[in-house]
């Protein structure tokens, strides 16, 4: 397999790691493009080794990788073969992680903390990147710690659709988590023309993964309570909010969320009885262990290779979105 050239005589490069190959495979499907090969292997002492096997001499470079088990084996991956490429002389290269890596360490809570989401940044700037391109950062403030172009694309379209084919407004309401996701919470409450519902929670910072929930605002007693968030780690957090939604009469409680991080035990939490679907995109690889019977995931691919054809031809990423964000 090889590369694409465009009528304009632009040569696009798109390749990925092996954390996802499913959905590069699906990009590349969207976008009628030929994924190049990549010689990609581990060594024994746990060494990487990347050789791209085509010509990428003055390319337009999209590298995909999405950060499945191991994390930092894939970033490193994904960083040599950055290095391949500005080595080869790619004219360009974009980095299209669906999921940034390290997002929730964005800023120093305590004193003697990393600000690792920087770090990542400029790891990949140090490489060769040119370009980053993500879905659902963690925090906004992270696109201004790459030098250069950074594309914030977002999930809600994907979501959004699937929730105005399956759900009736007149007994919806709209529920964010925490007040950290109030204003995307807010802008699926407007696209949904559904009410509005906030929990507020308090979380112990020296204890990871431990909330404690207060109180609804808002009328949840007999709705369809969808919880959105931008992702689901361990389950904890969106569980102790599902329990408190049908505590206070809420009749059946959906979650929406774009990155499936679901670190152990989120798939058994995820069952619980206070959830009755939790709808996912495929930003991140799903084992088979951490699927569950209420867990439905949506493709990004059409998104993504959406975004790197506008970037490709040198478009509007913002115009995918229409303002939704």
């Amino acid at each position: 397999m090889g590369s694409i050239v465009a009528k304009n005589r632009k040569h696009l490069v798109l390749a990925t790691g092996r954390s996802h190959p499913e959905l590069a495979r699906a990009v590349a499907t969207e976008m009628g493009a030929d994924l190049m090969d990549v010689d990609s292997r581990t060594f024994a002492n746990g060494e990487i080794y990347a050789r791209f096997e085509g010509s990428v001499r003055g390319s337009d470079a999209f590298i995909l990788q999405s950060y499945g088990r191991p994390v930092n084996e894939w970033i490193m991956e994904q960083l040599i073969m950055v290095d391949a490429l500005k080595r080869a002389s790619a004219k360009r290269i974009t980095v299209v992680m669906p999921y940034y890596p390290y997002s929730r360490q964005d800023k120093k809570g305590r004193g003697r903390e990393p600000i690792s989401a920087r770090l990542v940044a400029d790891l990949f700037k140090t490489a060769g990147a040119d370009r980053i391109m993500s879905i659902d950062i963690h925090a906004s403030q992270i696109q201004g710690f790459f030098d250069g172009p950074f594309d914030h694309l977002f999930a809600m379209p994907v979501l959004l659709e699937h929730f105005q084919a399956t759900t009736d407004p007149e007994t919806l309401t709209v529920v964010s988590p925490d007040m950290g996701r109030v204003r995307v919470a807010d802008v699926w409450s407007d696209k949904l023309g559904a009410p509005l519902a906030i929990i507020h929670k308090r979380r112990d910072p020296l204890v990871p993964n431990q909330v404690s929930v207060h109180e609804i605002v808002g009328t949840v007693e007999g709705r369809t309570c969808l919880l959105v968030d931008d992702m689901i780690d361990t389950g904890r957090t969106i569980v102790k909010a599902a329990e408190a939604l049908k505590k206070n009469g809420a009749t059946n409680v959906v979650v929406a969320a774009t990155h499936a991080i679901f670190s152990d035990p989120a798939p058994q939490i995820l069952n619980s009885d206070f959830i009755d679907k939790v709808v996912v995109t495929d930003t991140l690889p799903l084992r088979d262990e951490q699927r569950f019977e209420k867990l439905e995931v949506l493709s990004i691919a059409p998104l993504l290779a959406r975004a790197i054809t506008e970037v490709f031809e040198d478009g509007s990423v913002t115009s995918l979105f229409d303002g939704a964000a």
